[in-house]
């Protein structure tokens, strides 16, 4: 029988949108970007690079930054070459102001912030006005509730 191999590359821009769209954003672009010029500029569009979660789970569900290596390449090379396409991102505490301070996010609605702390947060927010969309699980209503951190 004769064998024949087939390398990621060989396979069409489409087929590789739907495998890499299986996969995490923050593992697409840390992997990909730089690998070489097709896959630079397909992970380069707005499916991978639009939501970011900066953050990793473990099996108990506690929430971790990324491992300093990634965080490190993250934010000297791949953030500032794609900030203007990020939309939302998922971030934690430890590493929040590393990554937010590494770019102007101008299309940036969204921001998660996990494990912080209220004294952390009243640094960051007081004095500043919020829009945020919620949900109602009981109701199933949205609304948008606009939010102004005063200081006590």
């Amino acid at each position: 029988m004769e064998r024949s191999l087939v390398h990621l590359t060989d396979l069409p821009d489409e087929i590789l949108v739907i495998i890499l769209k299986k996969l995490y954003n923050v593992e697409i672009l840390y992997s990909m970007i730089g690998a070489n010029k097709r896959l630079d500029a397909l992970v380069h569009d707005s499916i991978f690079a639009s939501r970011l979660t900066m953050i990793r789970f473990s099996s108990n569900d506690s929430i971790y930054p990324l491992p300093d290596p990634m965080l490190d390449r993250f934010c000297s090379e791949i953030l500032p070459k794609i900030h203007r396409k990020i939309k939302w991102l998922d971030v934690e505490s430890s590493s929040m102001e590393r990554i937010l301070l590494v770019a102007n996010y101008s299309n940036l609605y969204g921001l998660a912030l996990y494990n912080i702390d209220e004294e952390r947060a009243k640094d960051l927010f007081i004095g500043k006005i919020f829009y945020f969309d919620c949900f109602n699980c009981e109701t199933n209503e949205k609304y948008t509730k606009k939010l102004l951190i005063h200081p006590h």
